[in-house]
């Protein structure tokens, strides 16, 4: 079922709900369409197209409010087993061919305060940041049913993807005047780039990527939240909220339960996908915030290489009776992992449609659902 704009956005604030959204939130890991054909899945099954999943018509705003470098990606070393190239951010990037779908920086931009001043200036406000006669298509297409996402960049992920993941939760502590100063920066132009959409229409969910746990958990804690991401994220939110937008979702793996209610407390009321393996648990969450947060993801993708049966009671703990009417999107917790057999990738989608009581799927275009 392709869910429309209103439809989708009552059922994930628990104001009204139509019934289950069952989807796949990302598509398959590295590998796995290759182990599907050997064992026989058909060309639709292998596009995930044969599995029906629901989705919702929806479209980003045609914005750029991150950074603006000037510095075109290139290639500089390829063989067959990596691809070494500069990317945006004039970071030296490796990405293993076969065995990976992200890029690992082998070197960082931002050191020092210098270097973000000298960086600085990619995250400043352009007007050509911005698609007006794109914002008049979208505009016409919200009319029509169209749910309209924008992003804005991660309070940690943003400077991470500058300093690295250790410098910047050394500079927490270090040189907590700079990550403040980053985080006013990538605001005020979040600020003026949302303030000219706003003349055209009306943004329906606000989008922040973080990635910042790992299955001991976050990366930060709690201190560092309340003092630096919980400002930024109302200084970009609640103008946002106040003009309409109703959604304030926010993707990040890992273990964030010792976190979540600190980021209610930041304005998020959807976060996914969820990873069971890392320790977060849908159901538990559920019993714990109420209608205050919605989910997306939460099934343990790795329940799929076990049994039949190891399916089943994944899938009658997840999709009980507490998760429904609202609130939450199930699918798998990320990728589609390796090891995954089609004939209980194909159990997993069948079992599921019966048991949110959604009938047998009929081949429909895969949409991703990960925002």
């Amino acid at each position: 079922m392709i869910w429309r704009r209103e439809q989708y956005l009552d059922h994930m604030t628990f104001n009204h709900s139509d019934g289950e959204l069952f989807v796949q939130l990302f598509g398959p890991l590295v590998g796995l369409t290759d182990e599907w054909a050997a064992q026989g899945a058909t060309a639709d099954e292998l596009s995930l197209k044969a599995f029906g999943f629901d989705s919702v018509q929806y479209a980003w705003l045609p914005v750029n409010v991150g950074a603006m470098s000037g510095i075109k990606p290139h290639v500089i070393l390829e063989n067959d087993r990596e691809i070494i190239s500069m990317d945006e951010r004039g970071r030296v990037v490796k990405l293993c061919k076969g065995a990976a779908t992200i890029p690992l920086p082998q070197r960082y931009v931002v050191e020092t305060e210098d270097d973000w001043e000298r960086v600085k200036p990619w995250y400043a406000f352009r007007e050509d940041r911005i698609d007006y006669e794109g914002l008049k298509r979208l505009a016409r297409l919200q009319r029509e049913g169209t749910l309209i996402l924008g992003g804005m960049p991660g309070g940690f992920d943003e400077p991470r993807e500058l300093m690295g993941e250790e410098n910047l939760c050394l500079a927490f502590y270090d040189m907590p005047d700079m990550i403040r100063d980053m985080l006013d920066t990538f605001a005020d132009t979040c600020l003026k780039v949302y303030e000219r959409v706003s003349d055209y229409l009306t943004m329906d969910l606000l989008h922040v990527h973080e990635d910042m746990a790992g299955r001991s958990g976050p990366l930060i804690g709690k201190k560092q939240i309340r003092e630096f991401l919980n400002p930024y994220y109302h200084r970009i939110w609640d103008p946002l909220n106040r003009q309409g937008a109703r959604l304030f979702s926010q993707d990040s793996d890992g273990d964030m339960t010792p976190v979540v209610e600190d980021f209610i407390d930041c304005g998020l009321n959807c976060m996914y996908p969820c990873e069971p393996q890392a320790g977060m648990d849908v159901v538990k969450l559920r019993r714990k915030y109420g209608h205050r947060v919605a989910f997306k993801g939460g099934i343990d993708k790795f329940a799929l290489r076990g049994t039949f049966e190891d399916i089943r009671r994944e899938l009658e703990y997840k999709l009980s009776p507490e998760m429904m009417g609202g609130g939450m999107i199930f699918g798998l917790d990320h990728l589609i992992p390796n090891g995954v057999p089609i004939e209980n990738y194909r159990y997993y989608v069948s079992l599921g449609r019966e048991m949110l009581g959604l009938p047998p799927a009929e081949p429909s275009d895969y949409v991703r659902m990960a925002f």
